[in-house]
């Protein structure tokens, strides 16, 4: 304390206070700075801060409105799926369907082709039994008028005469026939 002492009685000022012109002048400084700061700084940043403030909150609501649309855009999809595999369900009972009308169709295509083609053969059994008929009767009426010939020991020359012989024959042949097959129906029976 002694050396403050010193200093004070000297009449000097101290170094560590400035002097009172140089607060004041501080002060005015200090004054202008904050009334230019005031007046148009802070209102410019609070601006600037409110702006900022907006966009985000903006930014927060289409966020927010995006994961809207996204999850209405998912529920839309998982329904749209849902209806395509409802589709695709019927699509497939569809086809199950019609494979089942085509199997029909094709069988009763090929029991058509089949009786058609059974009545065809049945038609040319009959005619080659015909056939065989008529050329058996040919031959056994030859035979019949040539062992006639042998047994009367003349030829048989008339024709109408040879053909009432082999008719005759082959009518008691078939009535023969006729029986036995009857008899042996009687005994199966």
């Amino acid at each position: 304390m002694v050396a403050t002492d010193r200093v004070l009685a000297a009449g000097e000022h101290n170094v560590l206070l400035p002097a009172s012109y140089d607060i004041l002048w501080s002060a005015v400084c200090v004054v202008v700075i904050a009334f230019f700061l005031l007046k148009y700084a802070v209102p410019r940043l609070a601006g600037m801060l409110d702006e900022r403030a907006a966009k985000i909150e903006a930014g927060l609501a289409q966020a927010e409105e995006a994961q809207r649309a996204a999850a209405d855009a998912e529920a839309q999809i998982a329904e749209e799926i849902g209806q395509a595999r409802r589709e695709a369900a019927a699509v497939r009972e569809q086809a199950q369907e019609e494979g089942k009308q085509i199997v029909v169709e094709a069988r009763a295509k090929a029991q058509g082709e089949a009786d058609r083609v059974t009545a065809g053969a049945q038609r040319q059994i009959e005619a080659d039994r015909q056939a065989a008929q008529i050329s058996l009767r040919t031959d056994v009426g030859m035979l019949a008028s040539e062992l006639a010939s042998r047994i009367v020991g003349e030829s048989v020359a008339d024709q109408a005469l040879q053909s009432r012989v082999i008719d005759r024959f082959l009518d008691e042949l078939e009535a023969q026939t006729a029986a036995e097959g009857a008899t042996a129906n009687v005994q199966e029976a």
